[in-house]
């Protein structure tokens, strides 16, 4: 079974916390971005930013430098995941070392000195575009156009002085490259989380990780998936996400993604990753974290 015995440690390269040494993070998308906001919040402010325009630049630049980590958004609570993530994960073998979930306001934003009323068009990326749909319906006279990034947006807009369009994206967008924030909370909803996890190329376990991250293929048998879900069951561990992914070349068949609460250093943890490893023809540990439950629901 590969990727779970022989990489474990107990120790974390990430030393950010403790002694405020520098890193290098890659992050897709310009400065000001919702990724810039995320990695600072999760490793503070002494950090350096490399921006990427596409995930697979910055996948493929994390997995080249020992010294690079990555922070890239896997999921939202309102759009779902980021499919395209999760295979490159896999693809490029790096690992999650923490995650952090953050909330998403979003803005409309022009150039300086530019009024709600001399705008007819406005530029984000398609997700924020369709996250604020009533906002378009309120307004059908503006005319939607998609961009790779939300801050690249903001930034388009002001340095070339566009004053017959704004932009849809954070504050810290807006303060960056210096727009004015004409309208606020555009979004439909306000329970609007992205979460976002970092990346390297070594699993990192903390002493506080409660949080395990794994991928898993098995055969097309019958109640083959009841057989592997049922190994965290009989144990009573919390299953928190599962998501499936086509194999390609190998048409109708899947791989699983799973996260759980439990650190690969519990018993319980490593009996029922033994056991799941009986039952599957590949199982990789993805990362052992600290959750972040800061936004979490209680009680549903």
């Amino acid at each position: 079974m590969e990727g779970r015995q022989g990489n474990l440690s107990t120790d974390s390269r990430i030393k950010v916390d403790s002694i405020g040494k520098e890193i290098i993070v890659v992050i897709q998308g310009e400065r000001g971005s919702y990724s810039e906001v995320a990695a600072t919040r999760l490793l503070g402010n002494k950090i350096t930013l490399v921006c990427c325009e596409r995930f697979e630049e910055v996948f493929k630049l994390t997995a080249k430098n020992d010294n690079h980590y990555c922070l890239i958004p896997l999921e939202n609570s309102l759009s779902g995941s980021i499919h395209k993530n999760y295979d490159l994960l896999l693809r490029h073998k790096l690992k999650i070392t923490r995650e952090i979930n953050l909330q998403i306001k979003h803005n409309l934003i022009t150039a300086p000195g530019v009024s709600f009323k001399e705008i007819d068009t406005v530029f984000s990326h398609p997700i924020a575009l369709d996250q604020c749909n009533r906002f378009f319906e309120k307004f059908p006279c503006l005319v939607k156009r998609s961009a790779y990034d939300t801050s690249g947006s903001v930034k388009r807009i002001v340095e070339g002085n566009l004053r017959d369009s704004a932009a849809i994206a954070g504050k810290q967008a807006a303060e960056y490259y210096g727009g004015d924030i004409v309208m606020t909370g555009i979004q439909d909803n306000r329970e609007n989380f992205t979460r976002f996890v970092l990346l390297g190329r070594e699993l990192e376990i903390r002493k506080k990780a409660d949080k395990t991250s794994i991928a898993f293929s098995f055969g097309n048998t019958a109640g083959a998936l009841f057989k592997c879900l049922s190994v965290f069951a009989l144990r009573d561990i919390d299953l928190t996400k599962i998501e499936s992914r086509p194999i390609h070349g190998r048409p109708w068949e899947y791989l699983f993604y799973l996260d759980f609460l439990g650190n690969t250093s519990e018993e319980s943890t490593l009996k029922a990753l033994d056991h799941l490893g009986e039952l599957t023809d590949f199982l990789e540990v993805l990362g052992c974290y600290p959750r972040d439950a800061s936004h979490e629901k209680k009680g549903m």
